[in-house]
């Protein structure tokens, strides 16, 4: 089975475990290739992969909190309707004012312009066969929102089956998810549809969404080349119950005040995909990616009684292309290098944007606070390669150039600008991977990513010329497989960025702020243990610390301090126990520390906790399968937490209940 979109790359190859810097959580299945772009785990030295059985029964109402069980990824838990919640790592927070981790799906960039994850709604869990986690600075293949890394989704491509999940829980939720795939000769197809509906833990907290998506492949019959459509679409409504206060937070936590009661928010999203890969011959390769992305975000809130209600559009268009080209030769003069491996790519994408602003009375609009809208270009191109002058050492220097374009206009205030000169910017990346013994590899890599502005902080609207801010990064560590039932990884990171801004979030100007040189470091272990054939363990733990080395002129007072919304601890953990041929008993914990409100760091630190769950799962028939989960078994209170006026509190959600039923047909 090839994923769609993905460098097909195999957990079995030729060079050892230890060369192989990935790490595995649950099982991947993908069929191996000496042809096809760089294999993700021999080129890159920060990856974990998250297989089907670790994601296709998790139950989960927001794709991000499937990233609970990624090492070293945090997750902010708004729980406010479609703005439910997001991810981030390597010391970036999730607040959105500085989306720092690449998103794409099947290979097809899926961030919006501001660097959030919208698109994440458009899958199901039962339709995911991977996650592709990559951590760092040296990933040359994306540009534009790559800052601390990114991240891939690869849903299910070819193969036969017919399967679905039924599951009914706590907050009276609602899930159905039907998948199916066939494949003969040539064709392959693929179709998915899914349905949820809960009325969430809160007050005011309902929330529906449906997606589908169908996937249409050629393979020639030499298997050399492949071509394929993907469509995926979908429509999700949500209620925001919005912030309570600390006392009501905590004595009420289920509750949502009257003024929040017409909050809420409707979502449309569609993709649309062409794909391409060929072997030219046994030397070179090469592939390309179209693609159309589109979503219609509409959302009312209101902070407190004392502020208006607001009106939030977002309406954006985005087309795009990714090729790449991939050369191995087979050169007499290279029969002393163990390998060598050459890989180039052309990246565009276009967007056209929207984004209006509205007050408004129980979600009639009253006034325009802004009408913008801007096209977005970017263009950007890559080189690296894969140098292996001896079977135990692996060099992988790169090489990436972007380019931003645009213009943005107004018209309710009458105003026009083209985009900030940017210029050229060029990013280096190099990575080693020594290997002097088949049960380690020490490994070290070093890049440069970038970051611009977003929405109208990207436009001159000013005399002041701004440059990207450039994140320099580096990392050291040691992957160990000493056994064939343990292996982990210890490491250590630096990512140090220029001139940072981030987005204000609640300014109608779309403006941003300087927040000046920052400094994000930490410490990550992993460790996955098969203490026996029925018994699995695995562990993360990531310390890190996020700080302002040199301040903005303008807040001098934040010199040393942590930036905000940043815990310095994050962790995750699980036990698998087959108890029984037919019986699964799983365990799982997941938290964080507490961080500050503001980057002056005054007042109390928000935010930690430790969450608890657990499963069981019944193997009926080989047809049939039956599950039962608890998510926050302690029903511990947790929190989300930021300040205006005095502090704003969002409760997790208690204790809930699923019970679910898989059927393979």
């Amino acid at each position: 089975m090839l994923a769609l979109g993905a460098a097909p790359w195999a957990l079995a190859q030729s060079a050892s475990a230890a060369e192989d810097s990935s790490l595995t959580l649950g099982t991947v299945e993908v069929s191996a290739r000496r042809s096809g772009p760089l294999q993700l785990n021999n080129v890159l030295t920060s990856v974990d992969l998250i297989g089907a059985d670790r994601i296709q029964q998790q139950q989960a109402q927001y794709n991000w909190e499937l990233f609970a069980q990624s090492p070293g990824v945090m997750l902010t838990q708004f729980r406010q309707g479609n703005e439910s919640g997001k991810l981030s790592f390597r010391g970036f927070n999730g607040e959105g004012e500085v989306n720092a981790v690449k998103l794409l799906i099947d290979g097809i960039p899926s961030n919006d312009n501001a660097g959030g994850m919208p698109f994440l709604g458009t899958l199901f869990p039962l339709d995911i066969a991977r996650i592709e986690v990559v951590r760092g600075t040296n990933d040359a293949r994306y540009g534009l929102h790559n800052i601390a890394g990114n991240v891939n989704i690869v849903t299910r491509q070819g193969g036969n089956y017919d399967e679905a999940r039924l599951t009914y829980g706590s907050f009276n939720t609602r899930q159905v998810q039907v998948v199916k795939g066939v494949e003969n000769g040539n064709w392959s197809q693929n179709y998915f549809v899914g349905y949820e509906k809960s009325d969430g833990y809160r007050d005011h907290a309902q929330a529906e969404n449906i997606a589908f998506s169908g996937k249409w492949f050629y393979t020639s019959d030499d298997g050399r080349y492949r071509t394929g459509l993907s469509i995926r679409h979908a429509n999700a409504y949500a209620q925001e119950p919005g912030y309570l206060t600390a006392q009501d937070a905590r004595s009420n936590p289920t509750s949502s005040y009257a003024y929040a009661q017409s909050d809420g928010g409707n979502r449309q999203m569609d993709q649309v995909s062409l794909h391409f890969d060929g072997d030219i011959d046994d030397q070179l390769s090469v592939g390309a990616k179209l693609y159309l992305n589109r979503v219609r975000d509409q959302r009312w809130l209101r902070y407190s009684s004392t502020t208006s209600q607001q009106e939030r559009v977002i309406d954006e268009t985005h087309y795009g292309l990714l090729t790449n080209a991939t050369y191995r030769p087979r050169w007499k003069a290279l029969e002393g290098m163990s390998d060598l491996a050459l890989e180039g790519g052309f990246s565009m994408e276009r967007q056209e944007d929207q984004s209006p602003r509205y007050n408004t009375v129980n979600q009639v609009r009253v006034s325009q606070t802004r009408d913008h809208h801007f096209v977005f270009d970017t263009v950007g191109a890559y080189v690296q390669a894969v140098i292996k002058p001896v079977e135990s050492l692996r060099i992988i220097p790169g090489y990436r150039v972007d380019h931003v374009g645009g213009r943005f206009n107004d018209p309710s205030r009458g105003v026009s600008y083209g985009i900030q000169d940017y210029g050229y910017i060029r990013q280096p990346k190099l990575s080693v991977v020594y290997a002097p013994i088949r049960e380690a590899s020490l490994y070290a890599n070093w890049g440069r990513t970038f970051q611009v502005g977003a929405g109208a902080a990207a436009y001159k609207s000013n005399n002041n010329d701004l440059r990207p801010s450039i994140n320099d990064g580096w990392e050291s560590g040691v992957k160990f497989t000493p056994v064939d039932w343990l292996d982990g990884r210890v490491a250590v990171w630096e990512q140090r960025a220029s001139d940072e801004v981030k987005r204000r979030l609640n300014d109608p100007t779309g403006d941003s702020e300087n927040v000046g040189r920052t400094q994000r470091k930490g410490v990550d272990l992993q460790i996955n243990l098969r203490a026996s054939k029925r018994t699995t363990l695995w562990l993360a733990y990531s310390r890190q610390r996020s700080e302002i080395i040199t301040p903005d002129p303008t807040a001098p007072n934040t010199l040393g301090k942590e930036i905000d919304h940043v815990p310095r601890q994050v962790y995750s953990g699980g036990i698998d126990y087959q108890a029984t041929a037919d019986l699964k008993l799983s365990a799982s914990v997941n938290g964080q520390g507490s961080y500050y409100l503001t980057t002056a760091n005054t007042g109390g630190k928000y935010g930690g906790y430790t969450l608890f769950n657990a499963s069981a799962t019944y193997q009926v028939n080989d047809k049939l399968s039956l599950e039962l989960q608890l998510k926050n078994l302690a029903n511990r209170y947790y929190e989300y937490v930021w300040i205006n006026d005095q502090t704003r509190h969002a409760p997790g959600d208690g204790r809930a209940v699923y019970l679910s039923a898989n059927v393979k047909y």
